[in-house]
């Protein structure tokens, strides 16, 4: 498919499994004022291409500025040849800057480098966008991530946190991070991926061979198993985070400390 086809294909052929949910998550979060200068963050895989495409449709009703922003952790020639051939037959210009980190993550974390490594690629985004003039990052996580994220906090990390789609930089003055495709299906970006007859970039880390048995993975078979015979699962794993009855907790914490639910008694 040509670009103008598959700006054509979202406005029709999805625009009820990819469009709508967009709409919907960028309206009911806020996602993007008029006057705002967004950077897109460009992985090269389906997911962010998907995001840099909705939000240049977006750019038809509210007037921001777009900043299409490409990190190269230290990717392979041909990974890093498919990233910017994928970004030209989209019509995306990509702003490309270089860093270290899967050498960095490797070499430090070895046995678990992926959060290190997703740890640092957020921090050079950010310092990056921010350099650019940009006020908003936008990262290409959907509905699939935030439900994964829930349960691995719960099961792994021991504590009850969503994966929001709209956060404040602690660290870079004036900075949020938005997802506007939160409400976006996992299954529905592979299906718009397979239409486009493209084939977009999966993780070229180089830790990747070993690590396909990751939480993650575990996390998503479970969901899918679960959801098999009850399809309401998926969405009752975010809504606890939605319907959370802050009486019936043991203990949380915020900006002033830890508490307790014994405090009521003391």
């Amino acid at each position: 498919m040509t670009k103008e086809e598959i700006s054509r294909a979202l406005q029709t052929d999805f625009a009820r499994t990819l469009r709508k949910p967009f709409v919907y998550a960028m309206r009911k979060y806020r996602l993007v004022q008029p006057g705002d200068r967004v950077a897109v963050c460009i992985s090269g895989g389906k997911d962010s291409m998907l995001l840099a495409l909705l939000l240049r449709e977006a750019q038809r009703t509210v007037d921001f500025e777009l900043c299409y922003l490409a990190m190269d952790p230290g990717y392979s020639p041909d990974g890093r040849g498919k990233l910017e051939a994928n970004a030209a037959q989209l019509g995306i210009p990509l702003h490309i800057f270089e860093t270290n980190v899967l050498r960095v993550a490797q070499n430090h974390a070895a046995e678990h480098p992926c959060f290190l490594c997703a740890k640092m690629r957020r921090g050079y985004l950010y310092a990056e966008a921010q350099r650019l003039g940009c006020n908003k990052i936008a990262l290409g996580h959907h509905f699939d991530d935030a439900i994964e994220s829930v349960l691995m906090g719960i099961l792994y990390g021991g504590q009850v946190q969503a994966m929001l789609p709209r956060v404040r930089s602690k660290h870079f003055e004036g900075m949020e991070l938005i997802r506007p495709l939160y409400f976006v299906r996992e299954r529905e970006v592979t299906i718009f991926a397979k239409a486009c007859d493209m084939t977009f970039l999966t993780c070229d880390c180089p830790a990747k061979t070993r690590l396909s048995d990751t939480k993650r993975a575990e996390i998503k078979a479970m969901i899918a198993s679960l959801a098999r015979d009850n399809p309401q699962v998926e969405q009752n794993i975010l809504n606890a985070v939605k319907n959370v009855d802050t009486a019936k907790i043991l203990g949380w914490r915020d900006e002033n400390g830890r508490h307790s639910f014994l405090d009521q008694f003391d």
